[in-house]
């Protein structure tokens, strides 16, 4: 059960730590102010614990899918965040774009610590009434936490300590990488609700990288890594990622006519 703790919190908290520690280092780079993260990770932590404590009201909406539905709204709605944020960066000398940055930033945040934070608070608390276990899932929570968190303070100095030219572009390589994640997650989400149909997998590589190990569970915090995806889960994870550069690069080319 130890293990068990450790690999699911660490799912949960890996993605929103990295989402979290790129927004932050991204900031600093463009000199932009960082009190933002103080906000938005109390309101993420509020949201989080009342979206645990209302779940089972959720979970019967929408006839037994609410959690599902909602699930995959909020990881679109950090999509659209992303996008929104590739797209103002790049017109940082425009006040409407610097509050755009930090709007899109600061709603991608709460929205990640909302769910995360819920999956981890239901997870954990499930074992309160089983003495035997509490103790284990609460010290492998802690461990996985104390994974996570560190993957996203090594990344956040990792950025800092690159140029500012290419520290943002690693960033909006990472954040490219999390769009992918987030659509694919939701369409998985769409797929449980019944929304959409699931298929075959396209492929199944757990004989190499198994999603509940370890490093599965890094993979899909940084790369979205699905060892058994469907061709919708394909689909939206390469479609985002493509919307997401083709925004970035016309962005920055618009802002280069200008100059």
């Amino acid at each position: 059960m130890l293990l068990n703790a450790v690999i699911i919190v660490l799912r949960e908290v890996l993605e929103a730590s990295l989402l979290a520690s790129t927004f932050l280092a991204i900031s600093q780079m463009l000199q932009r102010d960082r009190k933002w993260i103080f906000f938005a990770f109390s309101l993420g932590l509020v949201m989080g614990s009342i979206y645990a404590l209302s779940i089972s009201s959720v979970s019967m909406m929408f006839g037994g899918a609410g959690q599902e539905i909602l699930n995959a709204s909020m990881q679109t709605l950090i999509y659209l965040s992303l996008l929104v944020f590739a797209a103002a960066v790049p017109h940082q000398n425009k006040p409407l774009f610097r509050n755009l940055t930090i709007i899109s930033l600061v709603f991608a945040v709460v929205l990640s610590l909302s769910r995360e934070g819920s999956e981890v608070l239901l997870f954990i608390t499930g074992f309160i009434g089983v003495p035997t276990l509490f103790n284990s899932v609460l010290l492998g929570g802690a461990v996985g936490a104390g994974i996570g968190l560190s993957v996203g303070v090594f990344f956040y100095y990792l950025l800092i300590h690159l140029t500012p030219r290419f520290g943002v572009w690693l960033g909006y390589v990472i954040l490219l990488l999390i769009s992918g994640s987030m659509m694919s997650q939701a369409v998985e989400f769409m797929m449980q609700a019944d929304i959409f149909s699931s298929t075959a997998p396209v492929w199944d590589s757990s004989s190499l990288i198994s999603e509940r190990s370890i490093s599965g569970q890094l993979l899909y915090a940084l790369i979205g890594y699905e060892a058994t995806p469907t061709l919708s889960q394909v689909i939206a994870y390469i479609g985002s990622m493509t919307l997401f550069i083709v925004i970035a690069i016309t962005s920055s080319t618009l802002r280069e006519k200008h100059l």
